[in-house]
C-alpha cells in the first residue's frame, strides 16, 4: 500500500461519474479505490515497473516492486 499519495484531476461526463460512483457504492469501494487500481493494472499490463510512494527499492528486488509476471 502506498504511503504517499498525489491528486489526479480527471474530467468525464456527469452522467457517467455518477453511474461509476453508484458502481463503486453497491462494491462498496470508494471510486479512488477503483481508479488506483485501474492505474495499477494497466501499469502491470504494460509492463512498467514501480516502487509504491514511500516505500524504498529493496536490494534484492523483492516483495515490494511491483513487476510483471
Amino acid at each position: 500500500m502506498e504511503l504517499k499519495t498525489a491528486r489526479l484531476t480527471v474530467l468525464v461526463d456527469p452522467a457517467k461519474k455518477k453511474a461509476f460512483e453508484g458502481l463503486c457504492a453497491s462494491q462498496d469501494l470508494t471510486p479512488s479505490q477503483v481508479v488506483r487500481r485501474l492505474i495499477r493494472d494497466y501499469l502491470v499490463h504494460y509492463g512498467v515497473d514501480f516502487v509504491p510512494s514511500g516505500l524504498s527499492a529493496p536490494d534484492d528486488g523483492a516483495a515490494d516492486t511491483i513487476t510483471t509476471p
